[in-house]
């Protein structure tokens, strides 16, 4: 419990440090968020893609607290749990170098990071099939694709059990790589924030040549797409920053372009609206509830 507890609060504190400016510029996550989210939001309002689709589109106020939540209250509760799986994996010898198969000492910092995000990367690629491949994780993932108007804030806009799934994996990246210092992650994590937002924005980016290598919110609009081709009925382009996974695994898919497209999954009418029953959601069976699963 002093455990917990100590987690607890140290993250409390965390937040507060960061909302209060007493954090460095660099690992202030929480004014990063808002400047980043600011940023993007500006450009859609300026130079939108989808000219109908309103500034304060639909959802748009749940998917803003979407964001604050899953990044900053969920983690008050989580990274006490987290410190128990940790103190307990250190009684059992498990530490951070127990898996170690890459050694970048020889690396600089530089090339460190962007071998740890290409890692990281791709195995977060490898959960979001997982999401989308098994019924039980496609309910909480439902909520996800529940959003009918694209926008920046439908980045964040997941179940609290997508948390569960995605911080875990990072951690186990950094423990794959030797020599890198986690305390360089906070320019990943910036990174993949403005790549994601732009993703989920009402932004017409494409990247040119690079489309085969960075993901985009053309692209990404198919992965959000209502109707899909049979042979692709469980998803496409599951890219999070990088959509070279994609082009190599065969799951990209980019038709002629039709940026008003239905978005959203059959039976997704049966999504709760409201904040408090999406948090309950794959765990309370509803009426007429069917997997529906991509």
């Amino acid at each position: 419990m002093d455990i917990f507890f100590n987690s607890f609060n140290n993250t409390i504190y965390w937040i507060i440090n960061m909302v209060a400016l007493r954090t460095p510029w660099y690992q202030n996550y929480f004014w990063g968020l808002i400047i980043i989210s600011f940023s993007i939001w500006l450009l859609e309002v300026f130079v939108p893609w989808r000219k109908r689709q309103s500034i304060f589109r639909k959802d748009f106020d749940i998917d803003f607290f979407y964001m604050f939540f899953n990044f900053f209250i969920f983690a008050i509760v989580i990274n006490g749990v987290y410190a128990l799986v940790g103190n307990k994996a250190n009684e059992y010898g498990v530490t951070m170098k127990s898996f170690t198969l890459i050694n970048l000492d020889h690396f600089n910092p530089y090339q460190q990071l962007i071998i740890f995000f290409v890692l990281s990367d791709f195995l977060q690629w490898i959960t979001h099939i997982i999401l989308h491949r098994v019924p039980w994780f496609w309910k909480f993932h439902q909520i996800h694709h529940s959003t009918k108007e694209m926008g920046f804030a439908a980045h964040l806009r997941y179940h609290w059990m997508e948390n569960i799934l995605y911080k875990p994996l990072k951690t186990f990246a950094i423990m794959l790589i030797g020599g890198f210092e986690p305390e360089q992650a906070y320019i990943v994590h910036f990174t993949a924030i403005v790549i994601g937002h732009l993703n989920h924005s009402n932004l017409n980016i494409t990247w040119g040549p690079l489309k085969y290598i960075l993901n985009n919110p053309v692209m990404h609009l198919y992965h959000h797409a209502y109707e899909l081709p049979e042979n692709k009925k469980h998803g496409v382009n599951y890219g999070i920053s990088l959509s070279i996974w994609d082009y190599i695994f065969r799951t990209n898919y980019l038709p002629k372009v039709d940026k008003y497209l239905k978005l959203g999954f059959e039976g997704d009418d049966k999504i709760p609206q409201k904040f408090s029953q999406q948090f309950l959601y794959g765990f309370v069976k509803l009426k007429k509830d069917k997997p529906n699963f991509r």
